[in-house]
Formats: structure tokens, C-alpha cells, sequence
């Protein structure tokens, strides 16, 4: 056998090897632009006219998702530019959503102005339906899907099964892979990942938020739509747009 054919197959081998390696990741940190168009969510009311000069079209943040042996924790790491005030800051910054994929169970951590919510229930059951669109995320062939979730909110989503994984930000799971790519029209918002590092990640942080105490996601909508029911006013109907919206965000 020639040089040149030993060559050959040497390269052919190291190629086939590094595909077979992209397409069965089962173990990474995964960084998303999460980007939410703040003029859109305020409306057009007063509390709204009142805080639109204060406030930046766009909330920046960057969350990271690490996960390894089927189990995930999602989080946030850092802001983008510009700057939103503080208080809106928060919730974000102190949020947690924990996923063991083994048992599908997950944990959240939901922090709504300045009060934390405990979650423990099972994932989401969501109704997905597969589209024939495909588009290339963080250097991933991702494939599109469109779910519902608390009844009436679209999800449209980018999932790539060269990740197996099957996760996503937030609470969205249940699709064969990762998802990279999302946009949730109804709060305004848009998950993008950015970078895929197979090699990064402290898999010691994939731990469940703790708490003597939890509620389900059902509980927690009872609970959140009875503390703000006295929050909508009845000559003001964007107030109630901004109370769906913050409630759809908080079960998210």
C-alpha cells in the first residue's frame, strides 16, 4: 500500500471520527442571547407612558444551560448593552430551572419581584408539530418546531439532534434534541444560542434549587393570578396585556 493511500485513509479516519464525536454530544455549556423587546411589553397605558423614557427598547441577557449524564441547569450569567433599571433586573439574575431528563422531573427558582417561588413538578407536556424549515444555529443543523403552552401561547423553536439532549431554555423540553433557536411573539422574547463549548461547563453546579417547601406549576398560577387580580384596571386594558404577560413569563 502506497504512501499516499495510507495518507489518505489516515485523514478519512480522523474526519469520520470527528463527525461521529459532533453528532452524539452528550455533554456541553450552552450560551443564549436572550433578547425581550421592552417597548412591545409596556403597551400604550399610563404606567406605561410613564416608564417608556426610562427604559431601553431591548433586555439584553446572556443564560447559560449546562447539562451531562441527563441532567441540565439553566441560568443567568450576564447582561448585554444597554443597561435595564435594577428592579427589572432581578428576577432574571436569580431564577433557576433545574431538568433530570432521566425521570422527567424539573425544579425552578422563580424569583417575581423580590418574592421566590419553588417549583418541583414533571416536564411539560407539550404538543410539538415538525416543520420542513432548517436553519444553521452556533454551527448546529437545527430543524424547526412549533408547540403551544398554557393553552394559547406559541412556542417556535430550532431543535438540533446532533445534541441529544432533549432541553431547551427555560421549562421548554420535549423534542428530539436540544433546542438553539426560539421565539415566544406573545411575551415579546427570542432565545438564540451563541456558542456550544463541549468541553466547558462546571457539571458540579447541575444541582435542584433547594426549599423546604414547593409548589407545582398549577399551584403557582393560582397562587400568582390571586395576589394580582386587585393589579388590572378596568379603564386600562393594557394592564391586562402586562398581567398576562408577566404571568406567562413567571410559568415559563
Amino acid at each position: 500500500m502506497t504512501r499516499k493511500i495510507l495518507f489518505a485513509i489516515a485523514i478519512l479516519f480522523i474526519s469520520l471520527k470527528g463527525i461521529s464525536q459532533g453528532l452524539f454530544v452528550n455533554k456541553a455549556e450552552v450560551e443564549y442571547e436572550v433578547k425581550t423587546n421592552m417597548q412591545k411589553t409596556m403597551g400604550n397605558g399610563r404606567w406605561a407612558d410613564a416608564l417608556r423614557e426610562s427604559m431601553p427598547q431591548f433586555k439584553t441577557g446572556y443564560f447559560h444551560f449546562i447539562f451531562d449524564n441527563g441532567k441540565s441547569l439553566y441560568k443567568f450569567d450576564h447582561w448585554g448593552k444597554p443597561m435595564v433599571p435594577d428592579w427589572y433586573r432581578r428576577g432574571d439574575e436569580e431564577s433557576k430551572w433545574y431538568f433530570n431528563h432521566n425521570n422527567n422531573s424539573f425544579t425552578m427558582l422563580k424569583s417575581v419581584f423580590g418574592t421566590s417561588f419553588y417549583v418541583e413538578d414533571s416536564l411539560r407536556n407539550i404538543s410539538w408539530k415538525l416543520t420542513n424549515e432548517n436553519r444553521i444555529i452556533a454551527g448546529y443543523n437545527c430543524r424547526k418546531a412549533v408547540g403551544v403552552i398554557m393553552d394559547s401561547v406559541y412556542v417556535f423553536a430550532f431543535y438540533t439532534d446532533e445534541i441529544t439532549i432533549s432541553g431547551g431554555p427555560c421549562s421548554i423540553s420535549g423534542l428530539p434534541g436540544l433546542i438553539l433557536g426560539m421565539t415566544i411573539p406573545r411575551i415579546y422574547t427570542s432565545w438564540m444560542a451563541t456558542s456550544v463549548n463541549v468541553n466547558g461547563g462546571s457539571t458540579s453546579a447541575i444541582v435542584p434549587p433547594k426549599a423546604k417547601k414547593y409548589d407545582t406549576l398549577k399551584s403557582l398560577g393560582f397562587t400568582l393570578k390571586d395576589r394580582t387580580k386587585d393589579w388590572v384596571e378596568s379603564d386600562d386594558p393594557d394592564s391586562k396585556k402586562w398581567m398576562d404577560q408577566l404571568y406567562w413569563g413567571t410559568l415559563l
